[in-house]
């Protein structure tokens, strides 16, 4: 009896588990690229609804909004404290630390 309930419980975490992460598509997809800040896949969401995307896209896309709220939320601790990595993030910190050099020492000026 009690194996049996067990089954029961394993087959509707992994059924809800599934489902929740198969229709959380924006939010997976924003968690793998580079750092997005908090709440990516929610925000990338709501901008696909106010773009000029057409009516079936959109629908999926209000269809998936509440399941890449419930994703985001419980990827908001990682979100706060993850660094970002990303080829992206490398190049804007070195044109970042350039500018500020820049800054105080201008470049040369180059021979005409």
């Amino acid at each position: 009896m009690i194996k049996n309930m067990m089954k029961k419980v394993v087959f509707k975490l992994a059924l809800l588990s599934g489902i929740v992460f198969l229709c959380s598509c924006s939010s997976v997809m924003s968690h793998t690229g580079g750092k997005e800040g908090v709440y990516p896949g929610t925000r990338a969401s709501s901008n696909m609804l106010s773009s000029n995307t057409n009516w079936g896209t959109k629908s999926l896309v209000l269809l998936d909004l509440p399941f890449t709220a419930i994703v985001d939320t419980a990827l908001l601790p990682w979100d706060m404290f993850r660094t970002d990595s990303s080829v992206k993030s490398r190049v804007e910190k070195s044109e970042k630390d350039s500018q500020a050099t820049n800054d105080v020492i201008p470049p040369a000026q180059m021979p005409q």
